[in-house]
């Protein structure tokens, strides 16, 4: 039995009528305030969010409200979790593609669908004044000529000082000894204090110490010199292939609509290529960037496998 062409008819006017609506309602969306899931409150992350929600507000006429849910798990989880519809979003950095290679996670990285990368921040390369090296180039020299005497402050594993400082190791053929902290602030103490010689840090964290003669700067963690940190040069300069980053984005569940995520992602670009947008990063640090889904996507496949690269060549362990 064949259908009729009328049935044909009907089918195809059915396909368009779903199409149809689908744009419509990207066009229109968001009709109600949007939740804007993100980590604990006054941390990069938490800036990013608070930024890019404010753009997004003004742009779209509806409010983008922050929550706060305290770390990577619990807030990635909970968007992981929550309904398709483009109502329930998440900010977050490379914890959330990073947390899952060091300890189980309640949630899969492929449950996220990344729409833009917002910001990007860096770390410097710093070591105490009493140590003899004024580059990248003799510091390196100096580790080789000294193997195991050198030391260098670090977070727990995972965090960004201590991927910055482990990817420099390894790509260098460096032995230097770790000395290992709660966080990024006890670390700096003790290098600030001249116990420990060397650390990766942040730009806002380390920059006025440098400024001071307290800290000396040799180079920083992108892959070229930035102007977030003016007449310093890039560590991959010396080691080629060199470059670790923290980059902090938006994401919604799986499964959303792709004409939602296409409206988020062309809104959320035009704002953080604004002149406004880029100026409230600056200040603070970090330097505000815009990017498709797809280029996003990549850039968080390439730094997970940076980070594999680490840990396998090290056999890094989760304290």
């Amino acid at each position: 039995m064949h259908a009729s062409p009328r049935i044909y008819r009907l089918f195809a006017a059915a396909s368009v009528t779903l199409c149809l609506a689908g744009t419509v309602h990207a066009q229109t969306y968001p009709t109600k305030p949007v939740r804007v899931v993100t980590s604990a409150p006054g941390g990069g992350v938490d800036f990013t969010a608070r930024v890019l929600a404010q753009g997004l507000t003004a742009a779209l006429g509806q409010q983008f409200i922050v929550d706060n849910r305290g770390g990577t798990h619990v807030s990635s989880l909970t968007v992981a979790n929550a309904v398709p519809d483009g109502y329930t979003v998440l900010v977050q950095n490379n914890t959330l593609w990073t947390a899952p290679l060091f300890e189980k996670a309640a949630y899969s990285v492929a449950q996220l669908v990344p729409v833009v990368m917002a910001s990007r921040s860096l770390n410097v390369l710093v070591v105490h004044p009493s140590l003899p090296v004024q580059s990248v180039k003799e510091l390196i020299a100096l580790a080789k000529a000294k193997p195991g005497e050198i030391n260098y402050a670090s977070g727990l594993v995972g965090s960004a000082n201590f991927l910055a400082a482990e990817l420099f190791k390894h790509m260098a053929g460096l032995n230097m000894v770790r000395i290992s902290y709660k966080g990024g602030g006890p670390a700096l103490t003790d290098v600030l204090a001249g116990q420990v010689k060397i650390m990766f840090a942040t730009t806002g964290s380390v920059m006025p110490h440098v400024k001071s003669t307290r800290l000396r700067a040799l180079a920083v963690t992108s892959a070229e010199p930035t102007p977030l940190v003016p007449g310093l040069p890039a560590v991959a300069a010396t080691v080629p292939g060199y470059e670790s980053l923290s980059f902090c984005g938006l994401f919604v569940p799986a499964k959303t609509a792709p004409a939602i995520i296409a409206r988020l992602n062309e809104v959320s670009r035009k704002y953080l290529d604004s002149t406004e947008a880029r100026e409230r990063f600056l200040v603070s640090g970090v330097e505000a960037v815009s990017s498709t889904p797809q280029a996003f996507d990549a850039a968080i496949k390439a730094d997970t496998g940076r980070i594999n690269k680490v840990i396998q060549a090290v056999g890094l362990r989760l304290e």
